[in-house]
C-alpha cells in the first residue's frame, strides 16, 4: 500500500510583520529638554467656554475632540470584551481632556491608530490631538509637538517564564519583537547588536508570534507589557530597565494654545488627584513602577 499523504503546516505571521527590520538611532541620542514643555495659562477657560478663536475653539466647532490611540495596549487603551468600549488609562486621559474642553467627557471620537501611523495623523489633521503611550523625544519633536509628561515607563523585556531569558544580555542571536514606529527598537539594537528585530503592526501581533514561537521575546516599555502579560499565563516581564520613556500628549505643530491647554488639564489631574484615582483604577498591577507618581515636570514660556 502506498503511504499516507503527508503536510507540513507553516504557521502564518500576522500581517504587516517585517523580518529585516533596519538600524535606527536610540531615543534622545541627542539632548533637547525633550520633556520640557510650555508652561499653562494663568487662567484656564471654563468647560463648555473655550475661545472661539483659539485651536480648542475649532475643536467645538467641529462638535467632537478626535483623538487618535490604539485598542492593542492593555491597560492604556484596549476594547473591554464584554462592552465593547473603549477603555485604558489613556481613554482616562482623553476624556479628561474632552471634559476640560466641552464640559462632557462623551464629546469624545476615537481613532484608531498604528505606532507608525500616529505621527502622520497629527501632521495631516487626522487627529487633533494622540494619547497613545507615545514617548517624548527630541526626533519626534522635530515633527509634532508634546504636552509634558504624564506617565514614565521603562523598556523591559518579555520571554516565555522558561526561556532563559532574564535580561538583554540573553538576547544575542534571539529574535525580538516590536513595533513598528516604537522607540524600543533603536534601544534594545544599540543595547544588543547581537538581536534579531522582528517589527509588527501591533503589540497584540508581537504576542501572538511569542506564544507561536515565532520570536524569543518582546521589548517595549513595561506598561505595554504588563498589558501583554496579563493575556498569557506562560509569559514574564523580566530584565532591569533598558531606559526610561515619557509618554505625552502628542499636538500638531502650530497648536502651542492646546499644548497650553493640555498641560493646564495635566496640572489639575494632578492636583485633584485625579492622576492617582486613573493609576489605581488601571495600572497597580505595575506595582512600584508606578509608585512615584506622576512624572514631574519642567515648563518654558
Amino acid at each position: 500500500d502506498a503511504p499516507p499523504p503527508t503536510a507540513t503546516a507553516i504557521t502564518p505571521m500576522p500581517a504587516g510583520v517585517q523580518t529585516n527590520v533596519p538600524l535606527e538611532p536610540p531615543p534622545n541620542a541627542e539632548s533637547c529638554n525633550a520633556t520640557e514643555s510650555l508652561r499653562p495659562p494663568a487662567r484656564m477657560p471654563a468647560p463648555g467656554r473655550m475661545p472661539p478663536r483659539s485651536s480648542m475653539g475649532e475643536i467645538v466647532a467641529h462638535g467632537r475632540l478626535i483623538v487618535g490611540l490604539d485598542i492593542g495596549s492593555n491597560l492604556f487603551s484596549f476594547r473591554d470584551p464584554m462592552s465593547g468600549d473603549i477603555k485604558g488609562f489613556d481613554v482616562d486621559l482623553a476624556r479628561e481632556i474632552t471634559r476640560a474642553i466641552f464640559n462632557d467627557p462623551g464629546r469624545v471620537e476615537f481613532r484608531v491608530l498604528s505606532s507608525a501611523e500616529r505621527i502622520e495623523a497629527l501632521k495631516t489633521g487626522a487627529v487633533d490631538v494622540v494619547v497613545k503611550t507615545m514617548s517624548i523625544t527630541c526626533e519626534r519633536l522635530r515633527e509634532v509637538s508634546f504636552s509634558s509628561p504624564y506617565y514614565v515607563a521603562s523598556q523591559r523585556i518579555l520571554a516565555l517564564k522558561e526561556s532563559g531569558i532574564t535580561g538583554p544580555e540573553k538576547l544575542a542571536g534571539k529574535r525580538v519583537c516590536s513595533a513598528r514606529g516604537a522607540t524600543s527598537i533603536g534601544r534594545i539594537q544599540s543595547i544588543q547588536p547581537r538581536a534579531h528585530l522582528i517589527s509588527t503592526t501591533t503589540w497584540a501581533d508581537c504576542l501572538v508570534l511569542l506564544q507561536q514561537g515565532q520570536v524569543d521575546a518582546v521589548t517595549t516599555d513595561d506598561a505595554i507589557l504588563a498589558g501583554l502579560a496579563a493575556q498569557d499565563p506562560w509569559v514574564q516581564v523580566v530584565g532591569p530597565s533598558l531606559g526610561e520613556e515619557y509618554y505625552g500628549v502628542g499636538i500638531p505643530h502650530g497648536k502651542d494654545d492646546l499644548v497650553r491647554f493640555v498641560n493646564g488639564v495635566l496640572e489639575r489631574i494632578r492636583a485633584d488627584g485625579t492622576w492617582w484615582r486613573m493609576y489605581n483604577q488601571w495600572l497597580t498591577v505595575l506595582g512600584d513602577s508606578g509608585g512615584y507618581g506622576p512624572p514631574l515636570v519642567t515648563y518654558r514660556d
